[in-house]
């Protein structure tokens, strides 16, 4: 039948190094399981990364979206405050509260000397301010009487403010 030749030499030690036979095959099987664990242990672990990162783009893009409305509702708030504060407005709101322009100012110098020449402030139609208490705010001094400008016969009635805050509800585009 067949025969296996014979080595000799440094074949023949080299071919005594490794087994023969059954044993060669016992001895792949622990290094073909170690094998398949670690591609198995790989996939888990790139399965547990991916989840891990599609999990934190799902909070990035939480926060973006967040980071966007508040962006919008500060903007918003700005425009209102623009709204607010442009002069036309303040004029308005000053004369619903009964404020009138002031005069020509005057200094006090160091050493106690005025500079300018003081005038009183121009009065629009009323010749008493409304009533504190129909503002909301204690009297705490007498009332301050300007000078009429009309004849001493003709009484002028001061038109008193809503004791309701007057408010004008804002649009904002877009919404």
């Amino acid at each position: 039948m067949s025969r296996k030749p014979e080595l000799k030499g440094r074949a023949a030690r080299l071919a005594r190094l490794f087994p023969v036979g059954r044993a060669n095959q016992a001895a792949r099987t622990p290094f073909v399981l170690l094998v398949v664990l670690l591609l198995g242990g790989g996939l888990i672990g790139l399965l547990v990364l991916n989840s891990a990162l599609s999990e934190g783009s799902f909070k990035l893009d939480d926060l973006q979206k967040q980071t966007k409305n508040l962006t919008d509702e500060e903007q918003a708030l700005q425009r209102d405050i623009d709204a607010y504060s442009a002069p036309d407005a303040l004029q308005r709101r000053a004369s619903e509260l009964g404020m009138v322009p002031g005069g020509d100012p005057v200094f006090l110098g160091s050493d106690g000397t005025v500079k300018g020449v003081p005038s009183p402030a121009a009065l629009r139609g009323t010749t008493q301010p409304p009533a504190p208490e129909a503002l909301g705010t204690p009297s705490v001094s007498a009332p301050v009487t300007a000078p009429t400008a009309t004849p001493a016969t003709t009484p002028v009635t001061a038109p008193t403010p809503a004791l309701t805050p007057v408010t004008t509800p804002t649009t904002t585009p877009g919404r």
